[in-house]
């Protein structure tokens, strides 16, 4: 006898009389599971063998969802961290030892003249007190947790699926990738504070980290956080048939574009954090007063200025700035020629709003010397217009033959 637990996406089986085979349920849900029981059916003597339903590839979707918010979550409190200057009150790095505050004055104290040997203290905040100290420290630590809660959030469940057969085998690759992007995060943001904790001798500068560490930094949390939205977003949203035509190719491939166009920007919002970029130039739509400023290409070699010329870096963030958001109404201007669902207009509108909206945010931001609550919304911005760019791009995948 055959039995099929199709609402816990289990498959039983169960030997006949005598050995002599088995008989199939009448109800299926999933041609796996079809596929699945057939396979079964010549081994009279198997038992429980889990196949992904829907139910199972629903919860999963869940799952992954909640990542991504997740991981969204550290990206915006690493951002109030660097804009309150936070990021190096903390100079050294233990996984589990660090994850108790100090307690007793004794301990804070210990904690204070640590900090006291390194560039930033000596440099810029020399004058600092305890009590200060204790508010840049909880803050760089609070990110620190955040992030060790997100490896947790990807790591736990993930095993507990595996076991219960509940992952199909490419989610399996796809979710050993995303747990190993998650480690690999937590290293990075090491490696990032370590070069703003360096004696730089020849060097009277602010201390701050590295800015290509730091936009590496953020474009793997960014990697992390698209890969696990669009795969909780495959698993949730139902395909739309849409017919194949010309115009739905060029939309689908400008949505693409449009979408990598967006990523780009926010990975170089990461230089201009890292550089101080914003404080350069307080004006809109001139820098200063010229369009080009003088001292765009003022390093030598000239490629030096598109990384590490603070002048540079501003105006390429407004160039792509502004290059987004013309892109996006040209993409809505070509939605509207063609038939779409509902859902997906709602997502190409979304898209169009939030984008303009995110463009005032950035001139805002600009014009009044990058307020920390402004700065961190434009820098939220940067991620809620990703996030529906991909959702856009979701709802336009091309369905599977």
């Amino acid at each position: 006898m055959l039995r099929a637990a199709l609402g816990s996406a289990r498959v039983l089986l169960l030997p006949g009389r005598g050995g002599s085979g088995a008989q199939r349920c009448l109800r299926w849900r999933q041609p796996q599971q079809r596929r699945a029981v057939s396979e079964a059916a010549a081994h009279p003597g198997a038992v429980a063998l889990p196949v992904p339903g829907s139910a199972a590839e629903r919860l999963v979707g869940r799952w992954l969802l909640v990542c991504s918010g997740a991981v969204a979550g550290a990206v915006v409190l690493g951002g109030v961290t660097r804009l309150t200057e936070s990021g190096l009150s903390m100079v050294d790095w233990h996984l589990v030892r660090e994850m108790k505050p100090p307690r007793t004055q004794q301990e804070w104290e210990a904690e204070f003249q640590k900090y006291q040997q390194f560039p930033e203290f000596k440099i810029l905040n020399h004058d600092m007190t305890l009590r200060e100290f204790k508010f840049i420290w909880y803050m760089e630590y609070s990110h620190r947790m955040w992030g060790r809660v997100v490896g947790l959030a990807y790591v736990l469940p993930a095993v507990y699926f595996w076991r219960k057969g509940w992952l199909s085998h490419p989610m399996k690759g796809r979710v050993l990738a995303l747990c190993g992007l998650v480690c690999f995060q937590g290293l990075l943001g090491w490696y990032m504070v370590k070069s703003g904790l360096e004696e730089k001798p020849d060097s009277h500068d602010i201390p701050r980290v590295s800015q290509y560490r730091l936009a590496a930094h953020l474009g793997s949390a960014l990697v992390l956080y698209c890969a696990s939205l669009w795969s909780g977003l495959s698993l949730l949203l139902p395909q739309h048939k849409l017919p194949e035509t010309y115009q739905l190719l060029r939309l689908r491939r400008f949505a693409h574009g449009t979408t990598g166009l967006i990523f780009l920007t926010a990975l170089s919002g990461a230089f201009v954090a890292g550089l101080d970029a914003g404080l350069v130039y307080n004006s809109f739509p001139k820098m200063g007063e010229r369009w080009i400023p003088d001292d765009l290409l003022s390093f030598s070699p000239v490629l030096k200025n598109i990384f590490e010329n603070p002048t540079t870096v501003q105006f390429n963030h407004r160039i792509l700035g502004i290059t987004s958001v013309t892109a996006i109404t040209a993409l809505y201007l070509l939605s509207r020629k063609i038939p779409l669902p509902r859902r997906t207009k709602i997502a190409v509108a979304s898209l169009m709003a939030v984008a303009y909206m995110q463009v005032g945010l950035g001139i805002s931001t600009l014009l009044l010397y990058v307020p920390t609550p402004l700065a961190a919304t434009h820098q939220s911005g940067s991620l809620a217009l990703l996030t529906v760019a991909l959702w856009l791009m979701n709802e336009l995948r091309r369905v599977p033959k």
